[in-house]
């Protein structure tokens, strides 16, 4: 059974000023919670069913606390609609800036605003080995349980740093790419570089006004039919496989 004191607290987790204060979040799923329990993170607590406990024993010796409870109670407290495993409480890893790197590719999202684009938008970078993401402070938060949801267990390998982005790309020494309906593009790119910092926009407005200056070249996705615009987290994918064939092919 979860005790009230936990309840409260789980749910109080889906809220940013809440995640802040208390420097937790929360994981929900059988396979995201065994990803969490054999890496490294500082799991607080962990809440799981009678068959996810007796199926896991060893894993769970990772886990500071563990309680059974029901499946029902699992939904009460967290934001799936389904969970007849677990949930865990863990403690957030300490916030950094992101500094100028050498080789690689770096993704920088400018207000990306959507949880689950931006958990995609892990996921894609975990894929492609991309290993950091820079955030623009109004990007929406990593811990939030949509962005955990839709990043699976890639959040525990992709490092995310929020901090201004102007003061970084002005600092680049790689190349700074920029995502744009209009620009050259992405499959006739041709790389100097064996990395870079691709920027990507809100959803709705694109990349800010005031980064425009500190875009070196504008990529663009050629469209071949009548769709308006992509989705960021598809834009991302798409730009991150041709990305990933250039640095193979040239």
């Amino acid at each position: 059974m979860i005790s009230q004191k936990w309840s409260k607290l789980i749910r109080s987790l889906q809220q940013k000023k809440y995640r802040k204060a208390e420097q937790l979040f929360f994981v929900e799923g059988e396979k995201a919670v065994l990803e969490l329990l054999a890496s490294t993170w500082q799991v607080e607590a962990v809440f799981g069913t009678e068959v996810f406990l007796q199926r896991y024993p060893l894993q769970l010796k990772t886990a500071a606390l563990v309680q059974q409870c029901s499946a029902d109670e699992l939904v009460k407290v967290g934001t799936f609609t389904s969970n007849d495993a677990a949930l865990a409480v863990v403690k957030m890893p300490p916030q950094t800036d992101f500094v100028a790197h050498s080789h690689g590719f770096v993704l920088v999202l400018d207000q990306i605003n959507d949880p689950g684009n931006l958990g995609t938008i892990i996921r894609v970078a975990d894929w492609y080995g991309i290993k950091h993401i820079v955030c623009s402070p109004d990007t929406t938060d990593c811990y939030n349980p949509k962005v955990i949801a839709a990043a699976k267990g890639s959040f525990l390998r992709v490092t995310l740093h929020y901090q201004p982005l102007a003061p970084l790309l002005t600092a680049a020494t790689l190349p700074v790419f920029g995502a744009y309906l209009g620009g050259d593009s992405i499959h006739q790119l041709r790389l100097q570089h064996s990395g870079g910092y691709v920027v990507l926009g809100n959803e709705a407005n694109g990349i800010s006004a005031e980064l425009e200056s500190l875009i070196g070249r504008r990529i663009t996705i050629p469209a071949f039919g009548g769709a308006e615009s992509l989705n960021v987290g598809i834009a991302t994918a798409i730009i991150c496989d041709n990305l990933a064939r250039l640095q193979t092919t040239q």
